[in-house]
């Protein structure tokens, strides 16, 4: 339970929304509709005051919202941060029981959704009254909003209290089922006081990354909020309307999270790329080839970091970090690669001059904080989640890497990506660095599947443009050529795609792609032999390979066969 104490200083989302409620400029711009912050804010207390007309004594105060980027959106947030709520962002990836089980696991008192999207329930119950359930664009949700169009500014307790929990925001679940992490109404104030990326009251913050995770709150509307400048919201990602939109709105700043920019890069080039706003934006996850093309196209370096939904590490690139590296900390966060058995540090990498590491075993550890317990608010109701994440004052990101001899953190991949292989043990993040420097590979994503007689094999999904004039000779000649390529590095499985599954945040669905494994309705190849020789995994192959795990007692590890897809027979 908080203890709910008012402040005096500004140290809440409350007090933020306050700064902006008699400010005239333009502060939410949504398809065609432009709202005032003033305007805003009013919204938001009508939001609140409707929130706590709903609200039942001993009952939790948790609001889910279950919508696409919609203006009710941000004013549920606001309205939350008036009555001393917590908002849910309800992940729409999601659908029937799990989407049910998100919505009970996170004791929804209130569902703020619409007739449309109901339909994801696949005839499930969500476990929220019918009478606590509000559709955004029914007349009766307009009417309940009218009540409270003249009523003088929300009084909570809770809301100016910062350590009261804002938002619960899944995780992007591309390392297994989403985590709902706790933010508190003081570390959206934090971060947004912070001023990232140096933007200010004249610029305008353009997000279109789904609300329902923490970036586009944390990266984008936080500064507007923050500043008083404009804030653009897009209802979903589109790549063929980026340009558009980046026009229509005059952005000058946009965020983004995985494979965005691909997409945006994979559209026809237009005159009006060089013609924008745009100054500067942020993401995560791009590639070097994808943040150097989009320089030369829109005239704009992107800045990548590392930063942990949780919050407990952040790293960020400067004008010296070396290629593909993630930099460095800010100043005063103890970043660190550790064996996160002994928690002791380890060695730096040594580098070949290809970029091989050399000593991979040893220096590839976990990305930790070791005094970030303290930033790392928690995962709601799941105890056994915060243990592996907190070792005495340190945190632990669940995430690989390792640090160059100058300091520099690289991205060796999430833990979930070890790799183990004929008693090898390496990481799935420098096999893809490899395998994506091949002509017309455009993703690489690496992870492990079953060998038949003990630990791992490689398998390797690579998206093309068309898997028909993929040649798995010529793939196997560049191969050989690497001078980085690890021994057992060499995928025994490639499936050649023109998409690679994601989640709602563009991040790799490599939970998707590891249950499936070879079993793919796609085409597949894979290596029988030691050599690196590729052949269709046709299903005499499928046949051989089913034998090997029987003969050895492994047939438990073999993927099930998805519905609805099959094995080619021959080449």
């Amino acid at each position: 339970m908080n203890t709910h104490i008012e402040t005096t200083r500004n140290q809440t989302t409350r007090d933020l929304l306050d700064q902006r409620a008699d400010d005239d400029r333009p502060g939410l711009l949504f398809e065609g509709r432009i709202w005032t912050w003033a305007e805003v804010v009013a919204e938001c207390k009508v939001r609140a005051h409707l929130m706590l007309s709903m609200h039942e004594e001993g009952q939790l105060f948790h609001v889910g919202v279950m919508l696409e980027n919609d203006p009710e959106y941000i004013f549920a947030i606001g309205g939350a941060a008036y009555a001393g709520a917590t908002v849910v962002g309800i992940n729409l990836t999601r659908r029937g029981e799990e989407l049910a089980r998100d919505i009970a696991y996170t004791d929804c008192e209130i569902l703020i959704t619409s007739s449309e999207l109901k339909s994801y329930f696949n005839g499930v119950e969500p476990g929220v009254k019918r009478s606590k359930t509000l559709l955004i664009e029914s007349p009766e949700y307009a009417a309940e909003l009218q009540k409270y169009r003249n009523a003088p500014r929300p009084e909570s307790a809770a809301a100016g209290d910062p350590n009261t929990i804002l938002l619960l925001l899944f995780t992007s679940g591309s390392t297994g089922d989403p985590k709902a992490v706790i933010c508190t109404t003081g570390r959206l104030y934090r971060t947004a006081e912070f001023r990232h990326m140096g933007l200010g009251s004249n610029d305008v913050s353009y997000n279109s990354m789904p609300l329902f995770h923490g970036n586009g709150i944390f990266a984008c509307w936080a500064n507007p909020l923050y500043t008083g400048g404009a804030f653009a919201l897009a209802r979903k990602f589109s790549a063929s309307r980026f340009v558009p939109d980046l026009m229509r709105y005059k952005v000058t700043y946009f965020n983004y999270v995985g494979r965005s920019l691909s997409y945006i890069l994979a559209q026809p080039e237009k005159a009006g790329e060089t013609q924008t706003n745009l100054e500067a934006c942020f993401g995560t996850e791009a590639s070097d080839f994808d943040i150097s093309e989009f320089h030369r196209r829109f005239g704009v370096w992107p800045t990548e970091n590392y930063g942990a939904s949780e919050g407990g590490l952040n790293l960020r690139r400067t004008p010296e970090t070396p290629k593909g590296s993630m930099g460095l900390p800010p100043e005063g966060m103890d970043a660190a690669v550790v064996n996160p058995e002994t928690m002791v540090q380890c060695p730096p990498a040594i580098l070949s001059d290809s970029g091989r590491i050399l000593n991979a075993e040893e220096a590839i550890g976990e990305l930790v904080n070791l005094t970030g317990a303290s930033l790392f608010e928690g995962y709601y109701k799941n105890p056994e989640a915060v243990a592996e994440r907190i070792r005495g004052t340190a945190f632990l990101t669940g995430d690989l890497g390792y640090r160059d001899e100058e300091g520099f953190f690289y991205f060796a991949g999430r833990t979930s990506d070890k790799l183990r292989v004929d008693s090898e043990n390496f990481s799935a993040a420098p096999v893809e660095r490899v395998l994506s420097r091949y002509p017309g590979v455009t993703l690489a994503a690496v992870y492990p599947v079953p060998d038949a007689r003990t630990g791992d094999q490689v398998m390797a999904t690579l998206q093309v443009q068309d898997p028909d004039d993929f040649d798995p000779a010529a793939f196997a000649a560049f191969l050989e050529t690497q001078p980085d390529l690890g021994t057992k590095w060499a995928p025994r499985f490639l499936s050649i795609v023109t998409d690679v599954p994601v989640t709602a945040t563009q991040k790799i669905n490599k939970p998707s792609l590891r249950k499936e494994a070879w079993l793919v309705n796609e085409t597949v190849y894979h290596r029988p032999g030691r050599e690196i020789v590729f052949e269709r995994l046709d299903v005499r192959a499928m046949e051989n390979l089913e034998e090997l795990f029987e003969e050895n007692g492994r047939s438990h590890l073999l993927p099930l066969q998805p519905a609805g897809t099959t094995v080619k027979e021959t080449v």
